[in-house]
């Protein structure tokens, strides 16, 4: 077998198309999952019981099932409640739930990694408790969770392929595409392979450069 990859070139415009999309259900989901995340953390941690309760449901049903089995619930069986939505808002839905579920932990443990100490403290030399947040919490916990949530949103920009499933037009969607247009499936997946790593390279690479920014104070050890 020969690799022939200049079939390719006549679907860069596609690839592009498709890259652009996997990159835009990302940043919503990401996005929308942290909504989830910072106020299901905080609700975990101060709400009434049963608002507990339900979250830890929703921590649990969502982390312990395939993502593709809750894409496929809101594609497939929420038309049959009247809910229907297009292949890439659905997507975006079901990837916003699973990215949520897996924020709502990740902050829970960098707020609750917070000496209790520190925040007395701070009521102490009275702060209000929206002070105590902006300058005891945040900052430590958000250096807390910053690597875990990093490589969560890197999971996420992976899962992204999942979307291809219901036909939302995503990268992988396209590699399919043109593989049935090229029959070249080496070149094709190993282009749109190439494509995916950029990205998660680009990423870690934004990542690292933030954390050298934000985090540059010393950790006692």
């Amino acid at each position: 077998m020969t690799l022939n990859f200049s079939q390719l070139w006549r679907y860069d415009d596609l690839l592009l198309h498709g890259a652009l999309l996997t990159l835009l259900l990302t940043v919503i989901a990401a996005v929308a999952g942290t909504l989830i995340g910072v106020c299901g953390a905080v609700l975990v941690r101060g709400g009434p019981r049963p608002v507990r309760w339900a979250i830890r449901g929703y921590i649990e049903v969502i982390r312990n099932t395939p993502a593709l089995i809750q894409l496929f619930i809101i594609f497939f069986v929420l038309p049959s409640l009247g809910l229907r939505l297009p292949p890439f808002e659905a997507a975006a839905v079901a990837l916003s739930i699973y990215f949520g579920a897996y924020a709502i932990e990740i902050i829970r443990a960098g707020l609750d990694a917070i000496p209790r100490a520190q925040l007395e403290a701070g009521e102490c030399l009275g702060l209000t408790r929206w002070q105590v947040f902006r300058h005891i919490v945040f900052l430590p916990a958000l250096r807390t969770i910053y690597p875990s949530f990093t490589s969560q949103f890197v999971l996420l920009l992976l899962g992204t392929s999942l979307a291809s499933q219901v036909s939302a037009e995503e990268l992988f969607h396209t590699g399919g595409f043109i593989d049935s247009r090229t029959f070249r499936s080496f070149e094709v997946y190993a282009v749109v392979c190439a494509i995916y790593f950029a990205l998660v390279m680009a990423f870690k690479l934004v990542f690292a450069g933030l954390q050298r920014l934000m985090f540059r104070w010393p950790v006692r050890r």
